[in-house]
């Protein structure tokens, strides 16, 4: 596998380099070249921090940590498909999304037609950019304060959202 990553404006450059090396490949072989947008990853530190903010929520609470960051998704905007599914394929679809991971999750609403069901696919946050993992971390900072957990400083933040590319 060959990963190249370029501007627009290095187009002569990349095609050479994708040149020579499809000379190099297996000519009895089929091949797929996909181009896509280069998108800054998420800091780990960004998902470390959420989890151990989530943590405290649950201890100041009562309840797990795991249900709350399952609410903040929910909340996240921008990280959810409606789709249209015949009824028999319901199930069978919401078990395979939400095995994906905790975030992952379904609800049910009713579809104008007969015979299906509009299901709402929530992403979690495994799959987020940096402006939905900024925004959850806006969220989960909000609830802390306003129970008297502390967070870091709005500099540190700040320090954390500049990283995450925001």
């Amino acid at each position: 596998m060959k990963e190249i990553t370029f501007k627009k404006s290095d187009y002569i450059k990349v095609i050479a380099e994708a040149s020579s090396y499809i000379d190099s490949l297996n000519d009895e072989k089929e091949y797929t070249l996909i181009i896509k947008e280069k998108k800054k990853r998420r800091s780990l530190d960004a998902n470390a921090y959420a989890w151990v903010l989530m943590d405290k929520l649950a201890e100041k609470t009562g309840i797990s940590k795991t249900e709350i960051y399952r609410q903040y998704v929910k909340e996240i905007g921008g990280n959810s498909e409606t789709v249209c599914v015949i009824d028999r394929a319901v199930d069978k679809l919401c078990q395979c999304w939400e095995d994906k991971g905790l975030g992952w999750q379904t609800e049910l609403l009713q579809s104008k037609l007969d015979g299906c069901t509009n299901v709402v696919l929530y992403y979690g946050s495994s799959v987020y950019d940096s402006k939905q993992m900024s925004r959850l971390i806006e969220l989960i900072v909000q609830d802390c304060k306003e129970n008297d957990i502390p967070t870091l400083e709005d500099i540190e933040l700040q320090r954390l959202a500049d990283e995450w590319g925001v």
